[in-house]
């Protein structure tokens, strides 16, 4: 698999990464253990988890593949901190450097390792001020926990705002080499402020839910299959915002250009994905070595340029920024 450079880093990934959001409770040793098999034998180097996915599950499984399945040295390492399962919504994120650090050292323990490759603030954090945060993460890259440190799910202003702080602030030696957010033709809000932000910082975009939740694969054309997320009781409704009209028009126009080049919709959405400007690498969460053995065929996938444009147009965003008329002021 084609291995790319996350952000104005030396880190190279390959350009499609292997997500666990499912470990621990949709997927267990076995099936996970088959994951990695695949996506290592396919060349594919990126994991990314996070210290909440499966209540630690997550990483814990994929420390006990390392060097039993897979050496240490061959995998890209990506694990997340801050989430913290809270009832309460404005207290669902610790970004505190006593919160983060301590965090840190658990996933070093469940993943087995001295060190993760990529530590990323799994969201923006209020309530801490934002050089707190940022301090955490200057700590892990000089202790040596973290080669590279990112963030996940901060709009554009947080990304700039924690970008421009590190590039100020005296000694920081931690930079900002990717950010996470979800991307997809379904969902193409990160145009709009923080795709730009990331490529003039030279920050890595990795795309999660590439696939629309799994809409874009085509399996909810005709209904919600008993065996998809839709049907399941706590991820219906993560699927369900992405099953309405206008949802439904792209992933119409994805299996025609699908069926017009031979190839899946799965591999159609992916493709376009994966090829836009500033994005790294796509994290896929397969659930299965079949779903993740479809999504790595896309390696020899290269959408030609009046299907790439079609699909830009069918899922271009709605609401963009209010144009001024200053002649009627």
């Amino acid at each position: 698999m084609e291995q790319r450079h996350l952000g104005r880093t030396g880190l190279r990934v390959s350009r499609i990464g292997l997500g666990t959001l499912s470990w621990g409770r949709d997927t267990d040793e076995h099936e996970a253990a088959e994951l990695v098999k695949v996506f290592w034998d396919a060349g594919g180097t990126l994991v990314d988890t996070a210290d909440v996915y499966g209540g630690g599950e997550a990483e814990y499984l994929l420390g006990q593949l390392l060097e039993r399945l897979v050496p240490r040295r061959d995998l890209v390492i990506a694990t997340k901190a801050g989430s913290v399962p809270d009832p309460d919504p404005d207290r669902r994120f610790d970004g505190s450097r006593g919160h983060l650090l301590s965090a840190l050292d658990a996933s070093l323990a469940r993943l087995g390792t001295d060190y993760v490759d990529l530590w990323q603030v799994h969201a923006f954090d209020s309530r801490t001020p934002l050089e707190e945060t940022l301090q955490a993460l200057d700590i892990a890259v000089t202790t040596g926990r973290a080669r590279y440190v990112g963030v996940a799910n901060f709009c554009g202003w947080q990304l700039a705002k924690a970008a421009t702080w590190q590039l100020a602030a005296p000694g920081t030696r931690a930079r900002l080499a990717g950010t996470q957010m979800e991307y997809s033709l379904l969902q193409r809000g990160v145009e709009r402020e923080v795709l730009p932000a990331a490529l003039d910082l030279g920050v890595g975009l990795l795309p999660s839910s590439p696939l629309g939740r799994g809409v874009l694969t085509g399996k909810y054309r005709h209904g919600v299959p008993a065996d998809s997320r839709g049907a399941s009781g706590h991820l219906a409704p993560f699927v369900e915002p992405y099953l309405d009209g206008a949802a439904q028009r792209i992933v119409e126009a994805v299996a025609t250009a699908a069926d017009g080049l031979a190839v899946t919709p799965a591999q159609v959405a992916l493709a376009w994905v994966r090829d836009r400007p500033g994005v790294a690498a796509p994290v896929v969460g397969a659930r299965t070595a079949q779903q993740l053995r479809a999504a790595l065929s896309v390696e020899g996938l290269t959408l030609p340029d009046e299907i790439r444009r079609a699909l830009d147009d069918v899922s271009a965003p709605v609401h963009r920024y209010p144009d001024q008329d200053w002649s009627t002021l």
